[in-house]
């Protein structure tokens, strides 16, 4: 069993930073590849990006591919995602997420979920 409590979002004007986590807990934590994924008003949820239990290897949407940068403290049993640059079209509410297998794009292979945190990017 993992618990996931994301944290640092907010309101930032088109151009800034964000930083969000999320904090895990539970005995297996290290052993499960995170992801973070999105859902904006009207929209359906959609991958962003996802790493491996072991930081090793990472996946990102194109959407965000050079912008934003997933990292995992698995001392501090945290997971990161550094948004730069950040456009309108990113306001959504931003969910961390845990998963045993490693299909990173596939929500439905994710166990445990976050309650989300809301980012809003202001024109």
């Amino acid at each position: 069993q993992v618990q996931l409590v994301e944290s640092g979002g907010g309101l930032v004007q088109a151009g800034g930073s964000l930083r969000l986590s999320c904090a895990a807990s539970g005995r297996t934590y290290n052993s499960y590849h995170l992801g973070w994924f999105r859902q904006a008003p009207g929209k359906e949820r959609e991958f962003v990006a996802a790493i491996t239990w072991s930081g090793l290897n990472t996946l990102y949407a194109d959407s965000v591919k050079g912008r934003f940068t997933i990292s995992r403290d698995n001392a501090k049993n945290t997971v990161y995602l550094q948004m730069n640059s950040l456009k309108t079209e990113d306001t959504a509410v931003y969910y961390c997420a845990a998963t045993y297998r490693w299909a990173p794009a596939n929500e439905y292979e994710y166990s445990y979920w976050g309650q989300g945190t809301q980012v809003t990017v202001s024109s």
